[in-house]
């Protein structure tokens, strides 16, 4: 076959216009294609840089068919979405990465948890748990976790529960519940699959959460973690996804033990949290290396090339609005230091609206210079709450 390509490359359609859609536009177009966002808030941060953008509910079978009928190739930037219309739509013959059947077993947490287990990958013991009951979780055994199975993410639709009394503050939807880990580390790997099974590994990495608002406040890239461990990591995040026969990137979350065992906790199936420090520390950043897998060209280099720290910016509390920019010149001046602001038009209290990546000589300066970022950026609103 030839290599030869008509301009665009590919036609990317593009569920979700949030800041992981951002970035996937602007990898798209250094690799030659045009994205059309869906996405119900006219001017949101993807269609912003895409251009063209359908005013929509990510779930409005109109607009995923208009969506799909105007691209080459369908993909997401966020999974609680409905897939019943995606089935269909591939069905007819088109072309949607990562597989609607795939979204619809990843999206449900327990059923995600089902599949891990039968396909052998290790993770903690759980239990369906249709209606919360409180026999039910004391025979199961305290400390747990609560999670729904639908619609959790960044720290939400999950309860951690150290004893009996925590029962009271149970999630009253359809759940499950699993073992609690007590974990040494929290650890992430990105994955990506292409469609003839051509799989590359991303260094693992280390996560740290914020205390109060439970998401990623600090990555380490690579994790602080012996090698033997790091190879282990990658090698059942690799297995994960073939499992799976995912296509596409994935990000796989674990849990470190303090024995040394290594568990899976979640899989996202898109672009993550755990891998925006690849857009400056990696050969191929984790976007563009998606864009490759669904559209079925070779997979890009995954090598890491310098120690680096990633730092979310979240809304700072009590401001929502318009957002204004504190401390962004004092950062700036920093070397090393890369932000990306996610366009977002309204901040609120532990939104995300940006983040910065610190590239270094080791991991340890990379993460001095980002504690120093953190004091200095605040993103405010205009009113003041």
């Amino acid at each position: 076959m030839e290599d030869l390509y008509a301009y665009p490359v590919a036609r990317i359609g593009l569920i979700g216009g949030g800041q992981l859609g951002r970035m996937m536009v602007k990898a798209a177009k250094r690799l030659g294609c045009t994205c059309v966002v869906l996405d119900p808030l006219q001017g949101s941060p993807a269609g912003q840089v895409a251009g063209h953008q359908i005013v929509g509910d990510y779930s409005d079978p109109a607009r995923l068919r208009e969506l799909a009928e105007s691209c080459d190739v369908l993909t997401f930037e966020l999974e609680d979405i409905e897939t019943e219309t995606l089935i269909r739509l591939e069905a007819e013959g088109h072309r949607i990465f990562p597989r609607p059947h795939l979204l619809a077993t990843i999206q449900d947490k327990y059923r995600q948890k089902q599949f891990l287990h039968d396909a052998g990958i290790p993770t903690s013991d759980f239990l369906d748990m249709p209606t919360p009951d409180a026999t039910a979780f004391a025979e199961f055994g305290y400390p747990l976790v609560q999670k729904a199975r639908r619609g959790g993410y960044d720290g939400r639709g999950v309860v951690v529960m150290p004893d009996a009394e925590a029962f009271a503050g149970r999630m009253p939807v359809p759940g499950y519940i699993e073992r609690f880990v007590e974990a040494d580390k929290e650890l992430a790997v990105m994955v990506a699959r292409n469609v003839h099974g051509e799989c590359r590994a991303y260094p693992v990495v280390e996560m740290r959460f914020h205390p109060r608002d439970n998401v990623l406040d600090y990555l380490l890239a690579p994790a602080q973690v012996p090698l033997d461990i790091a190879r282990r990591a990658e090698d059942i995040a690799v297995r994960t996804v073939e499992s799976m026969d995912g296509v596409g990137v994935f990000g796989i979350e674990l849990f470190l033990t303090a024995d040394g065992d290594l568990l899976v906790n979640e899989v996202a199936p898109r672009t993550h949290n755990s891998g925006h420090h690849t857009i400056e520390a990696c050969v191929t950043d984790q976007f563009e290396q998606h864009l490759r897998a669904i559209l079925d060209l070779p997979l890009g280099d995954t090598r890491q090339l310098t120690p680096a720290t990633m730092v979310n910016l979240l809304g700072a509390p009590g401001f929502q609005g318009r957002p204004m920019i504190r401390g962004l010149a004092a950062a700036l001046a920093i070397p090393g230091v890369c932000v990306h602001i996610y366009g977002k038009a309204v901040t609120k209290p532990g939104r995300k609206m940006g983040h910065v990546t610190v590239v270094d000589d080791s991991v340890e300066e990379a993460c001095a210079k980002a504690r120093r970022v953190k004091e200095l950026i605040m993103i405010e609103g205009d009113i003041k709450l």
